[in-house]
């Protein structure tokens, strides 16, 4: 049986090697008529992907690595089969169309390998094996797809969680964080990120947090927020948490959750009249300083 396989491997490579150029020239012309990717992909590109996936494919074969799962354990060829799936899928091309090109480079194949191999059992033995290894590959596009995709939602999520979450400059000094929305661990560690590299560039001295957009206040809310309030006194800059409504102070107060230590306001302009005293408050003192430092 061994024997058997390794003489169906050594065959593939030998027609594969040999005929090369008309694998990929088949190949281009059955993707160029295809209805999925016909237009998507340019056809320099299509050589390209199509010359990078016989080579590996050959460079497979001609290895030592074992036939059985030869895609998965075959670095490079398990690197184009992702590359193009990833490639693809990034302009548009879908999962099934994606799998369906790799199962036409398999046929291509098998058309040159039935012309160019008279023994009927070796080429038998040679078309299983090739089936096989171009399904485990048609698998491999399917699982890269989604791989793929899932990275661009989860970078699209951030972007959108960004967005969602400004950092706005009210007044010299003073910048404000309006939430709206529900605040989850993942959100709070972008407002955290956002927060303190806008102090840094606005040289803040105030942040107010505004959670009047935020529709409850649980335990794991308020922890958010206590660590985004102490992440910003690290930054040497004053947080004022404003928009605590009728409805979330009775929350708060029934959850037991202690904000003495955070200065609190029931609306974003009573937190920015606080915040514009507090600035007026240390101007005086920074500016003593300043003369201070200049006195030899």
């Amino acid at each position: 049986m061994l024997g058997e396989r390794q003489r169906a491997r050594e065959e593939i490579a030998r027609v594969v090697g040999a005929h090369r150029e008309r694998i990929v020239a088949a190949w281009i012309v059955a993707q160029e008529g295809g209805a999925a990717t016909a237009g998507a992909v340019g056809g320099e590109e299509l050589r390209e992907d199509a010359e990078t996936l016989v080579s590996c494919l050959l460079e497979a074969l001609t290895s030592p690595v074992p036939v059985e799962g030869l895609v998965a354990r075959s670095a490079p060829l398990k690197s184009a089969v992702t590359g193009l799936s990833h490639r693809w899928a990034r302009i548009g091309v879908s999962a099934t169309a994606i799998a369906r090109a790799v199962f036409s480079l398999k046929d291509s194949c098998a058309a040159i390998l039935a012309e160019e191999t008279p023994d009927l059992e070796l080429r038998l033995d040679a078309t299983e094996l090739l089936c096989r290894i171009f399904d485990d590959a048609a698998l491999l596009t399917f699982q890269s797809y989604v791989d793929g995709r899932e990275e661009i939602i989860q970078r699209q999520n951030r972007q959108l969680l960004e967005i969602s979450t400004p950092v706005v400059r009210l007044w010299r000094g003073v910048l404000a964080v309006p939430l709206i929305g529900t605040l989850d661990s993942g959100r709070a560690q972008i407002v955290m990120e956002s927060l303190l590299k806008g102090i840094q560039e606005h040289e803040a001295a105030v942040a107010i947090i505004d959670i009047t957009g935020v529709p409850t206040v649980d335990t794991a809310v308020a922890q958010h927020l206590m660590q985004t309030v102490a992440a910003t006194r690290l930054m040497g800059a004053d947080c004022i948490l404003s928009g605590i409504r009728p409805q979330i102070a009775q929350m708060i107060a029934r959850l037991g959750i202690d904000l003495s230590e955070i200065i609190t306001r029931s609306s974003l302009a009573d937190a920015l009249t606080a915040a514009m005293r507090m600035v007026d408050d240390l101007r005086p003192a920074e500016e003593a300083r300043s003369e201070s430092a200049l006195i030899p």
